[in-house]
């Protein structure tokens, strides 16, 4: 998956329009960032490759592009 169209999976995840989420935007400053966005976050890096993350792994992640590297998103 590209970079990009991991962001609009995200943009879905957070729930917001397509196109809003760019990388540099802090996960406590979005609105949707709970435990439901976090189920959704892991189901989808699974489903994408099959990369399995860690709720300890998500929480070290401060920004969008946090969660873009951890799911191992190539640019």
């Amino acid at each position: 998956m590209t970079r990009d169209a991991f962001l609009l999976s995200l943009d879905e995840v957070f729930e917001v329009p397509a196109g809003t989420l760019k990388g540099p935007e802090k996960l406590d400053d979005l609105e949707n960032w709970n435990s439901m966005a976090m189920l959704s976050y892991i189901a989808l890096v699974d489903s994408n490759d099959g990369t399995q993350v860690s709720p300890r792994q998500i929480r070290d992640c401060s920004t969008v592009d946090d969660l873009v590297r951890l799911a191992k998103i190539q640019a």
